[in-house]
């Protein structure tokens, strides 16, 4: 297959799997690493979306008009681009179109679309459930075949517990067999506190409460649901399909259940994905009788300072050279 490589930086962080491995907080990393000292865009396809072609969002647009994850990233940094395209080629070019182009394009989710030759390939298997141990859809959760890790720059293994020795690293970096070029870094999710997503919530404290009904519709529901349960006596727990459209009946659910959860003090909480999909959504106001809250994620690498070293070399030397 024909591949077209820009005479910028373009940095593509994907994965092998159907979902689940943590792109999004790492997009969201690399966002954070490089809008200071340049001007980004993300590119992503747009994932259940409504509409068709190239869209650049801007204050009118929902998770219908660009996906959720795209829209998160629009709500979260307001100093980037963030754009959506099913083809990634007019995707950029008409990203390169604008007043003000992009110094450096973040493909989301495109290491399957290569139709673009990204020049740096960012691969994100989980540590739970690591590539090399898995299997092509349907027999596993592969969506290509496990030779194609050989086309990434870095490989980082998500999701890994905080304390990691040497080690167990090196039994992992074994088990991937990793050619030559390639760096293994790895990544660990932390969580940050909640974040009141309806005006019930901003008038209620998260002091004391002891009891939490959470919902969502996300690939990979676990580590969501494990850092929440340890901290109330009483949870419960609502888990709907990936990129999940709410619907009144599902938002009357989540109340009922609620409204059945035991606890003196209790809130309802979801993820920063799911609150894309709910903020422009009618329902969301159905809500305000109960204090519901955001849990934001991101991520954390375990040799931070090298990591970043090697995305910014990266672009700095694309940059230098054009």
């Amino acid at each position: 297959m024909k591949s077209i490589r820009f005479d910028m930086p373009v940095i593509c962080v994907g994965n092998l799997n159907l979902g689940g491995t943590g792109k999004t907080p790492t997009v969201e990393y690399l966002i954070q690493l490089l809008k200071d000292k340049y001007n980004v865009a993300t590119l992503s396809r747009g994932y259940g979306r409504k509409t068709s072609g190239f869209q650049l969002a801007d204050s009118k647009s929902t998770y219908e008009t660009i996906g959720d994850e795209p829209l998160q990233y629009f709500h979260k940094f307001n100093d980037i681009q963030v754009a959506v395209d099913e083809d990634r080629i007019e995707g950029v070019e008409n990203l390169l179109k604008n007043e003000n182009p992009p110094e450096v394009i973040l493909l989301d989710d495109a290491f399957q679309h290569r139709k673009i030759k990204a020049g740096l390939n960012i691969l994100l298997t989980e540590y739970q459930h690591l590539y090399c141990d898995d299997f092509l859809f349907p027999a596993g959760t592969l969506r290509d075949i496990k030779s194609a890790a050989k086309r990434a720059d870095i490989i980082v293994v998500s999701k890994s517990p905080n304390a990691l020795d040497a080690d167990e690293k090196q039994r992992i970096i074994k088990k991937l067999k990793p050619d030559e070029h390639q760096k293994v870094f790895f990544s660990t999710l932390e969580y940050a506190s909640l974040r009141p997503l309806n005006e019930s919530a901003k008038q209620v404290s998260t002091k004391n409460v002891d009891s939490a009904m959470a919902f969502c519709g996300i690939a990979n529901h676990k580590p969501f649901i494990e850092a929440l349960e340890k901290h109330y006596k009483t949870f419960d727990f609502l888990y709907f399909p990936d990129h999940h459209a709410y619907t009144g009946n599902d938002v009357k659910f989540i109340h009922q259940r609620y409204a059945d959860l035991g606890g003196e003090k209790k809130i309802i909480v979801t993820t920063e994905k799911d609150a894309a999909r709910l903020t422009n959504s009618p329902y969301l106001c159905e809500f305000e009788t109960a204090p519901l809250y955001v849990l934001p994620v991101g991520v954390r690498f375990h040799e931070e300072e090298k990591f970043n070293e090697e995305i910014l070399n990266y672009v700095r030397e694309v940059m230098h050279y054009n």
